[in-house]
């Protein structure tokens, strides 16, 4: 060798070849293993058609739930979906019905107690006021309604008002509006 020659070390060419195909085989293994944890994730546990739940509280029904097609999912954050609509009645302890919410689209989140409804939502009370919006947010634990998108309430009387997200007890029969205007209905008062 010439004075400048270094020598390098004696390689196992089978031993390192033999490492390589093992790890670019466990590399495709785990690539295959997250495609299928992201299929069973999105894969629905069970599928329910022309489903009428009914919800109760110490033995009182609360409201019910129709829909032409439930989509139940498990997991960490379990959650059943009602992707062709949704009904929603509820009712006092008297059985008596209080309020109606119907939607295109429904979303119920077992482990956070909320019901999202989505697309040409519609919700009466037992006033007469019917609101419109594109989402509407229940609430359970805080048995509250809210939306952030725009709403529209139309009284019994006519009159109609429109905003921009919007707060309410369950029963709808306590809201508040947000950035609201609207046409009201005035009458002349009587000359005195």
């Amino acid at each position: 060798m010439h004075g400048g020659a270094k020598h390098l070390p004696k390689v196992c060419w089978p031993a390192l070849l033999t490492g390589l195909l093992l790890l670019s085989a466990c590399e495709n293994d785990l690539k295959k293993v997250q495609e299928i944890s992201a299929v069973d994730v999105s894969t629905p546990v069970e599928r329910y058609t022309d489903v009428n739940i009914i919800y109760s509280d110490s033995a009182k029904v609360k409201f019910q739930v129709l829909a032409p097609l439930l989509l139940q999912y498990t997991g960490n954050k379990p959650y059943n979906e009602m992707p062709k609509g949704v009904n929603i009645t509820l009712f006092d302890k008297d059985l008596n019905k209080i309020g109606n919410l119907t939607a295109d689209y429904a979303i119920q989140r077992e482990d956070e107690k909320t019901i999202q409804c989505r697309k040409n939502v519609v919700a009466r009370n037992d006033k007469g006021e019917t609101f419109k919006s594109d989402e509407l947010i229940w609430d359970q634990n805080s048995k509250q309604m809210h939306s952030s998108k725009e709403v529209q309430i139309t009284m019994a009387n006519g009159d109609i008002m429109n905003g921009t997200g919007f707060q309410s007890d369950q029963t709808l029969n306590h809201w508040t509006i947000n950035q609201s205007t609207g046409i009201f209905s005035v009458t002349d008062a009587p000359a005195q």
